[in-house]
């Protein structure tokens, strides 16, 4: 189980500290996981140390960073690993960030080009403390990769850039080839679960996307095993195929310590797939739906599907 401290012993989640602690639930056979450790595991770790490079794979606690990283796969978390914000599910420390590092779009890039990545993503924490949201940074990064790396595909996972205008218009404009915004869960759960978004506004920043740049992949990904019910989750699949959604992503919640919120129910492999069937019957282009689904896992070859998946629909 994830501590609520960094390596210096501060307090990672300064907010939650204060809670009672949740009760920790056993979890099923289903979502077990191999601890990691093999070679390959600690060759791409090293790449990322030696470019001093974040990964939301470690800071979000993701359960597949094993197979990620012995694939050499990694999806690298940019301006910092501080979040302005404290979301009651998110295991990235809680506080106030850093000045940007200048050099790291340039480490960012290096370290693609070291680990041959043909499709890489870029998320990052979110920075309401900077008059852009980060908006600036992200096209500094996209640009660097494909200076270095000009045939990799580039996914970027941003935050909301609420109140932030112009924001997504200028990272949108970069062309990265897939744009992905999560809404994390349904919306009568956002004042508990992520109280500083707002629902219809992602699903609006979604819209936009398409609406300025309809070549750009569209994507979004929630957790289930909050307490919402099977039709708030229908109709937050609605509502993604109103803003022309590309795809959809749905993975169980798993509390990154007692501190954070509690899960309410372990959702089994026949529900997802449930979910997955009826996402498709609205008319995603692509689904991944399963207990150990994560927004960036398997993501080079989930572009590759959405791309043979829009030619289909052309033909």
């Amino acid at each position: 189980m994830v501590v609520l401290y960094t390596a210096n012993k501060t307090v990672r989640h300064p907010e939650k500290a204060h809670r009672a602690d949740n009760p920790i639930q056993r979890k099923p056979d289903w979502i077990r996981v191999k601890a990691p450790g093999s070679k390959l595991y600690k060759e791409t770790q090293k790449t990322i140390n030696d470019n001093n490079i974040v990964t939301v794979c470690t800071e979000a606690a993701c359960p597949n960073i094993g197979e990620c990283f012995e694939q050499k796969h990694a999806s690298f978390m940019i301006m910092g690993e501080i979040c302005t914000r404290a979301c009651a599910f998110c295991n990235v420390a809680t506080g106030k960030p850093l000045p940007l590092d200048e050099n790291e779009p340039e480490n960012v890039a290096n370290a693609v080009k070291k680990l041959a990545l043909n499709h890489v993503v870029i998320t990052s924490v979110d920075r309401d403390d900077l008059e852009d949201g980060g908006a600036g940074h992200f096209v500094k990064v996209i640009k660097a990769i494909r200076n270095k790396c000009p045939n990799t595909t580039i996914e970027v996972l941003t935050p909301d850039f609420l109140r932030k205008e112009g924001a997504l218009e200028m990272v949108v404009a970069a062309k990265p080839d897939v744009y992905n915004h999560n809404l994390e869960t349904v919306p009568s759960k956002y004042l508990n679960v992520c109280p500083g978004s707002r629902y219809f506004y992602s699903i609006r920043l979604l819209q936009k996307v398409k609406e300025i740049d309809p070549t750009i992949f569209t994507k979004s990904g929630i957790m289930v095993g909050l307490g919402e019910t099977r039709n708030e989750v229908l109709q937050l699949m609605d509502d993604l195929c109103s803003a022309d959604v590309d795809f959809l992503t749905i993975g169980q919640y798993l509390a990154p310590s007692k501190k954070h919120y509690p899960v309410k129910e372990f959702i089994t492999p026949e529900q997802f797939k449930a979910y997955e069937k009826i996402a498709y019957s609205k008319g995603f282009l692509l689904v991944s739906a399963s207990p150990l689904t994560r927004s960036s896992h398997h993501a080079g070859e989930d572009f590759a599907k959405l791309k043979a998946a829009r030619l289909a629909k052309k033909i």
